[in-house]
């Protein structure tokens, strides 16, 4: 049995190690709770269980007596209508070329990789889900917007959070001030939350669309950031291709953070 002197000399060593692998931890804890989060909803919506929820929320959404229109003042609903689109396939692909040519300008060939190999990987994911679950979108009365392919789940709202989310880490890994990493995370998970609730108050998707398309979007973005950190730890170098230095002691409970 240790002595109260042994377990104070030891416990600096292990305060560290806690450090190290609190963030590892954390990130395999929470994309297992989005993975079965999802697994659950699509058991729910495939069973038809979700259909009064999402009725109730969409159509609360709607002006009485003109279900085409959604409530609010005429603004708020040209605003959804610009907000949606920083979900839309088109934007997220101009937001992620032009980010990966600032990458590779200065010189970061494995962040650009990385951001190209999890919004390539949303997409096809995204795609093949809708293809599986080939659900029905809400009734064309309330389109507001053209909406094309399956509704579940949510194109935008998966897209948007897998972009926005890896966009987000990155900036949190490589910022030095704390406020920075979580204004850049803050601003991601906004920028998703947003996308997402435009596309059930525009009536292109039922609620429970959204919330598989959050699910989806913050696992997959979450992995590629793990496979990321683990590349770092296996190397012994930052993702950085810039000078590369070898990893020092206390770089470990930064990547900890970052995780």
């Amino acid at each position: 049995m240790l002595s109260l002197a042994a377990i104070r000399r030891r416990a600096p060593a292990w305060l560290s190690l806690a450090r190290r692998e609190i963030g590892p931890i954390a990130l395999v804890a929470v994309v297992g709770a989005c993975l079965l989060i999802f697994r659950k909803i699509a058991e729910e919506v495939g069973e038809g269980d979700t259909r009064a929820f999402d009725l109730s929320v969409i159509y609360a959404l709607r002006t009485p007596g003109n279900v085409g229109r959604p409530i609010g003042p005429d603004w708020l609903n040209v605003a959804a209508v610009d907000v949606t689109s920083l979900g839309s396939v088109a934007v997220l692909s101009i937001i992620v070329i032009l980010v990966c040519g600032l990458f590779l300008s200065f010189r970061r060939w494995r962040e650009a990789l990385l951001l190209l190999l999890a919004s390539g990987g949303g997409l096809t994911i995204t795609t093949l889900l809708k293809d599986l679950f080939q659900r029905d979108r809400p009734p064309m009365a309330l389109h507001v917007v053209k909406a094309i392919n399956a509704s579940f789940p949510s194109g935008h709202a998966a897209l948007s959070a897998t972009v926005y989310l890896t966009l987000g880490a990155l900036v949190a890994h490589f910022a030095e001030r704390r406020r920075v990493r979580i204004y850049a995370l803050t601003a991601a998970v906004i920028l998703s939350v947003l996308v997402g609730c435009s596309r059930v108050y525009l009536g292109v998707h039922w609620p429970t669309d959204v919330f598989g398309g959050w699910c989806v979007g913050a696992a997959w973005a979450l992995i590629w950031w793990g496979v990321a950190i683990a590349w770092e730890r296996t190397t012994h170098r930052k993702l950085s291709t810039g000078p590369v230095r070898r990893l020092q002691p206390e770089d470990g409970a930064l990547l900890s953070e970052s995780g």
